[in-house]
């Protein structure tokens, strides 16, 4: 089924009454409304294990208007220097390795967050207390970067809301600061912005064979590869997201395979302002048992328990994760790929 086919918009009330609200209802005209208390918790959606079977078509269907009632900007160190406060959570788009659904239940629909507005200025304030970056890191050489799309992607949610457009805008206008989202998604219509080299955009990759099992309702690698020259020649700064990286039969033939391609893709122009991250597996219990639901061949190869054990992570979540000594060959090894095969390519970070 198509991305988008939104039959039914649950909304707070207060994101109903909002010009945001209202934009995004104007998209949808045929959708019936359905007023809800709060986004985070939808009987009908998060609580009913039967929507399990029904997980992309929920996905498709369903529409979740909230506002954001944090709004706080948080150190990151990684990909970017910040997390901004969230302008969406979930997707219409169904990763099989997606860590949002962990704390959704048994639906991950988009949920899009009305008070831009509120987002946008917090964003502001938060970089004049900043100043000027005092020196370059592994997020960025000279602006402080902010990461827009922790919790969906922003790709996507340029479908649904001018949400994204806005943030492009701001940051476009931002002297010192530049957001940054990975996507698997291919939206051409961004390409009508002007950013203004003030959003880079991260185009998430792995080997055809891992996409096809999962990453279900995204672009094709070839269209996302194909998209990278693009988005450079629009004023987008374009980085490359290794991730997840897969551990499997024959896993790093296929990576070397797939960086060879990029370097007989992408011009001389996307190959000089590029860089990548490296992100091996994460994955989750919970996630692991909503998989066996609707997409079972996905967990042979996420599921393996023979290499991977249970971690908190910095926030006190529990995944699972690949066995240190297992992981620490791996990177090393993924290090060793990209330097014979992409040398062009700098590695922000591996982890």
């Amino acid at each position: 089924m198509s991305l988008l086919e939104v039959a039914t918009i649950h909304a707070e009330p207060a994101s109903l009454a909002s010009l945001r609200g209202q934009e995004v209802l104007a998209r949808f005209p045929d959708a019936e409304v359905v007023e809800i208390a709060s986004h985070w918790a939808i009987p009908d959606l998060h609580g009913d294990e039967e929507n399990v079977a029904r997980w992309v078509r929920v996905k498709a269907e369903h529409l979740v208007l909230g506002e954001k009632k944090s709004l706080t900007v948080r150190p990151n160190g990684r990909s970017a220097d910040f997390i901004a406060p969230s302008t969406a959570n979930g997707c219409a788009m169904a990763c099989a390795y997606c860590y949002v659904p962990r704390r959704k239940g048994y639906a991950n629909p988009i949920t899009v967050f009305t008070n831009i507005d509120a987002i946008q200025r917090t964003i502001a304030r938060h970089l004049g207390r900043q100043g000027r970056k005092p020196e370059a890191n592994q997020c960025d050489p000279v602006d402080w970067v902010y990461d827009l799309g922790e919790n969906s992607d922003c790709s996507v949610d340029a479908r649904v809301s001018d949400n994204v457009a806005d943030l492009v805008a701001q940051f476009a206008r931002l002297d010192g600061a530049k957001a940054s989202f990975a996507t698997k998604h291919v939206n051409r219509d961004l390409l009508a912005l002007d950013p203004r080299g003030g959003t880079r955009v991260r185009f998430s990759l792995m080997p055809r064979r891992d996409a096809k099992l999962l990453d279900i309702r995204t672009s094709s690698i070839d269209e996302r590869i194909a998209a990278v020259d693009d988005f450079v020649a629009a004023g987008y700064e374009v980085h490359l997201n290794f991730s997840p990286v897969v551990l499997r039969e024959r896993w790093q033939s296929e990576w070397a395979l797939l960086l060879d391609e990029l370097g007989d893709r992408l011009s001389e122009r996307a190959k000089a302002q590029a860089a990548c991250e490296v992100i091996l597996l994460t994955h989750h219990e919970g996630l692991h048992e909503v998989n066996l639901g609707w997409h079972p061949q996905a967990e042979d190869v996420l599921w393996r328990p023979e290499a991977q054990e249970a971690k908190r992570t910095e926030h006190g979540g529990a995944v699972v994760r690949y066995r240190v000594d297992v992981k620490r060959r791996a990177v090393a090894r993924f290090r060793e790929l990209v330097a014979r095969h992409a040398p062009w390519l700098t590695i922000r970070y591996a982890f």
